[in-house]
C-alpha cells in the first residue's frame, strides 16, 4: 500500500533519480570549466537529492494510517519535510551568494564555457519534465511536500536558463564578472522562495485554518444536504500534510432518534470527504431548540446560526 505503486512515493523516487543524474553531470562540468554558475546549479541539484530523499521518507510515514499514538494520522511528517527543505535551501542560497562575492573580488577566469552552456541547457529541459510530473501528482494528492519539491525544480528551470544566458554573454563578450553576478541573482531568488516555504510550513504546524474557499465549500455542502438540519456552528479546520481536518456542531431536530441523527451525520461526513479529497470530518450533534419549530419536513438552515462570513452566500 505504501510502496512504489503509491503515486506520491513514485513521484518522489522519480525526482531523486533525476536530481542525482543532474548533480553528477553539473559537478563534473563545473570542475572542468571553473564556472561558479554551473557550480551553483550543481549545489542546487545536490540539494534536490537531499530534499527529494527527505520527501520520500516523510511521505512514506505520512501515508501510514492513524495508530494509537497518532490518532489524527501522520500528515505532519510532510509539513516537517517542507520546513526542513526550506531551511536547507536558505542555507544553500546564502553560501552561493558568499562564494559568488569571493569570485567577484578575485576576478576568476572561466574555461570550457561551451560545456557549461550545454549542461545548463540539458538541466533546464530535465528539470521541466521532473517539475511537471511532481506538480501533477501534488495537485492530485494535495501534497505540500511534493508541491515544495516541484517548486524547487521549477526554480531550476529559470535559474538554469538565466545562468546559460550569462555564460553565453561571457563567451561572446568576455564579461567574466557576469558569471558570479548572475549566481547572486539566482541565489536571491532562491532565498525568496525558501521564505515562502517556511511561511507555509509554519502556518500548517501552527494549525492555521484552511483557506476560506474550502470553508465556503463545506458551508455549501451542509446547506444543500438533504435532511432536517436547523443550522451549524463552530466550524474548525486545520491541515496535517495533505489531510484536511475539520469539525463542527450540527443542529438537528430534537425529535429525531439517535439512529436517525447518526444516519444523517454519517451521510454528511461521507459527502464532505467525497467532495473535498483528503478530508477528515467530525460532527458534533446538538438538538435544535427553536421555539416555533416548523417540523422536520420543513426544517431549513437558519442563517443567524452560521458564521458571519457566509451570510452573503
Amino acid at each position: 500500500m505504501f510502496g512504489i505503486n503509491n503515486p506520491k512515493i513514485r513521484a518522489s523516487a522519480f525526482s531523486i533519480c533525476g536530481a542525482l543524474l543532474l548533480a553528477i553531470t553539473k559537478l563534473t562540468v563545473s570542475i572542468l570549466s571553473g564556472s561558479m554558475a554551473v557550480m551553483a546549479s550543481a549545489i542546487d541539484s545536490l540539494l534536490d537529492i537531499l530534499m527529494s530523499g527527505v520527501n520520500f521518507m516523510a511521505i512514506r510515514h505520512a501515508e501510514q494510517p492513524p495508530d494509537q499514538s497518532h490518532p489524527f494520522g501522520h500528515g505532519k511528517f510532510e509539513t516537517l519535510a517542507t520546513l526542513f527543505q526550506a531551511l536547507v535551501i536558505t542555507g544553500s542560497g546564502g553560501w552561493i551568494i558568499y562564494e559568488s562575492v569571493v569570485r567577484l573580488s578575485r576576478n576568476n577566469q572561466l574555461e570550457n564555457i561551451d560545456q557549461g552552456i550545454g549542461v545548463l541547457a540539458f538541466s533546464a529541459v530535465a528539470s521541466w519534465f521532473i517539475a511537471r510530473n511532481l506538480s501533477r501528482v501534488a495537485k492530485q494528492t494535495d501534497s505540500s511536500a511534493l508541491e515544495a519539491d516541484s517548486l524547487h525544480f521549477r526554480m531550476d528551470i529559470f535559474s538554469n536558463l538565466g545562468l546559460m544566458a550569462g555564460l553565453l554573454m561571457v563567451r561572446w563578450f568576455d564579461i567574466q564578472w557576469l558569471d558570479p553576478a548572475l549566481s547572486i541573482l539566482v541565489a536571491s531568488y532562491i532565498l525568496h522562495e525558501a521564505l515562502q516555504l517556511i511561511k507555509r510550513s509554519l502556518t500548517d504546524m501552527l494549525d492555521h485554518e484552511l483557506p476560506e474557499e474550502i470553508q465556503r465549500q463545506v458551508h455549501d455542502i451542509i446547506s444543500s444536504h438533504e435532511g432536517p438540519l436547523a443550522g451549524y456552528h463552530g466550524l474548525r479546520t486545520r491541515r496535517a500534510g495533505s489531510l484536511k481536518i475539520m469539525d463542527f456542531h450540527l443542529e438537528v431536530c430534537k425529535d429525531m432518534t439517535v439512529a436517525e441523527a447518526h444516519k444523517l451525520t454519517n451521510s454528511l461526513e461521507k459527502r464532505i470527504e467525497r467532495e473535498i479529497p483528503g478530508s477528515n470530518v467530525i460532527i458534533h450533534i446538538e438538538p435544535c431548540m427553536i421555539d416555533d419549530c416548523p417540523g422536520q419536513e420543513n426544517c431549513v438552515i437558519d442563517k443567524s446560526r452560521i458564521p458571519a462570513r457566509f451570510h452573503d452566500i
